[in-house]
């Protein structure tokens, strides 16, 4: 596969999980499907350039509670998508956290169906 197929699959999947999301978490909506695919563009970039950052800067703190913290980030990196992408709304913090939780476990659940 080049990388371009590879890039658009992986935001396919990116999409469903956060669609997925959407209809579980009361708390997490999309006012339409643009919306949806562009928070899910921007997820993958915050994740690609963004989320480093973050690990980075709060290391000690990641290294204290023994890596929990990153589910934090996670969270904080959604939260930011939703700030960004207008039509896109998260209720909390809580949603964000439990939402991201689920988002990565479905996307790598589908990814290994998929490759």
């Amino acid at each position: 596969m080049t990388s371009l197929s590879l890039f658009l699959l992986q935001w396919g999947l990116t999409s469903l999980s956060l669609w997925v999301a959407s209809y579980i978490f009361s708390g997490l909506r999309f006012a339409d499907g643009g919306s949806l695919i562009i928070a899910a563009l921007l997820l993958g970039f915050a994740n690609a350039i963004v989320k480093p950052l973050l690990i980075l800067f709060t290391l000690p703190l990641t290294v204290i509670t023994m890596g929990l913290f990153l589910l934090v980030i996670n969270a904080l990196v959604l939260m930011l998508v939703s700030a960004v992408v207008s039509g896109f709304t998260i209720s909390g913090f809580w949603t964000a956290l439990f939402a991201s939780i689920f988002i990565s476990l479905f996307s790598l659940f589908v990814s290994n169906l998929v490759y």
